[in-house]
C-alpha cells in the first residue's frame, strides 16, 4: 500500500496515558481476533468526532449516534446499528457515559477524544478491506505500519511471532523491531531507536527485503531503507540532538503480498 499523502499520525505524537492505550489496545485485539468485532471502533470514533462533539456538547441523542454510527456499520455488513450500540456497551462498558443530552464519551478517554477517535477510525480504515482468512492478521499489520499506526502494527504481528519458528519467527521479530522503533520516532525517543535498530537490521538484512510466511509476505525493502538512514544519522549525532531531520527521510512502507 503507498499513501500518496502522509498519514495522520506520521508526526511526532504524545504518549498516551496507559488507560486510553489500554483502551484502544484491547478493541484492536479483539477486532483482530475476529473480524466482526470492528465494530467497537466504531462508537469511539463518532462520539469523539470534533464536528459532533460542537454540535451536542451536552451528549449525542441516540437516534443520531445510531445514524452517525449506522453508516460505517453498513459498510461492515452490519444493518442493525441500535444491536450492535447494546452489544458495545455490554462488551466495553468504558465506552460512554448518559449525559443530559445523551451520550458522551466516557469519562476515562473524555479528555482525549479528539485523538481516540482519529486513532479509532484509522484503525477501522486499516482492518477494512483485508482478507477474512488467515492472511488477515498480517494484512492489517502492513496497513496499520503503513498509517504510521506502529504501536498497533507491533501488537497485531506478535501473536503471528508466538506462533512462527525458523527464519520466519526471525523476520518477524525483526519486523516488530522495526515498527517499535519507528514507534520511539514518534515519541522522539533516540535511545530507543538506537537499542532496537541494529538488531532489526541484523536479522533483516537477510531476507533481501521480502518475509515469506504461512499467511503472505510482506515487501520491507524500502521501509529497511528508510530504517537504515535513521540508524546512520543518529550514530551520528550527540545524545540529545534535536531530532527533526528524521522527519525529512523517506517514509517507511510495508508492501502486503498475498
Amino acid at each position: 500500500m503507498t499513501c500518496a499523502t502522509a498519514p495522520a499520525h506520521w508526526a511526532p505524537q504524545a504518549r498516551l496515558p496507559h488507560p486510553v492505550m489500554r483502551f484502544l489496545r484491547v478493541r484492536l485485539e479483539r477486532a483482530l481476533e475476529e473480524p466482526a468485532a470492528r465494530l467497537h471502533l466504531v462508537w469511539p470514533m463518532v462520539l469523539g468526532s470534533p464536528r459532533l462533539r460542537e454540535v451536542h456538547p451536552e451528549g449525542m441523542p441516540l437516534e443520531i449516534l445510531l445514524r452517525e454510527g449506522g453508516r460505517t456499520l453498513a459498510a461492515l455488513g452490519c444493518h442493525d446499528p441500535e444491536r450492535a450500540w447494546r452489544e458495545a456497551l455490554d462488551a466495553f462498558p468504558d465506552t460512554a457515559d448518559r449525559a443530559p443530552g445523551g451520550w458522551l464519551p466516557h469519562r476515562l478517554w473524555e479528555p482525549l477524544a479528539e485523538p481516540v477517535s482519529l486513532r479509532c477510525g484509522v484503525m477501522l480504515l486499516a482492518l477494512t478491506g483485508q482478507p477474512l482468512d488467515d492472511r488477515y492478521r498480517l494484512a492489517a499489520s502492513a496497513t496499520l505500519f503503513n498509517t504510521a499506526l506502529f504501536h498497533e502494527a507491533h501488537d497485531a504481528l506478535e501473536p503471528l511471532w508466538n506462533e512462527a519458528a525458523g527464519e520466519t519467527r526471525d523476520g518477524l521479530q525483526g519486523l516488530i523491531l522495526m515498527t517499535a522503533g519507528f514507534f520511539h520516532q514518534q515519541v522522539a525517543n533516540g535511545p530507543g531507536m538506537l537499542a532496537l535498530w541494529p538488531e532489526a537490521q541484523e536479522l533483516l538484512e537477510p531476507l533481501e527485503g521480502i518475509l515469506k510466511t504461512p499467511w503472505g509476505r510482506i515487501g520491507f525493502e524500502g521501509a529497511l531503507q528508510a530504517m537504515n538512514q535513521r540508524l546512520a544519522w543518529l550514530r551520528d549525532q550527540e545524545p540529545g540532538a534535536d531530532q527533526a531531520p528524521l522527519w525529512t527521510l523517506p517514509r517507511p512502507e510495508w508492501e502486503w503480498l498475498p
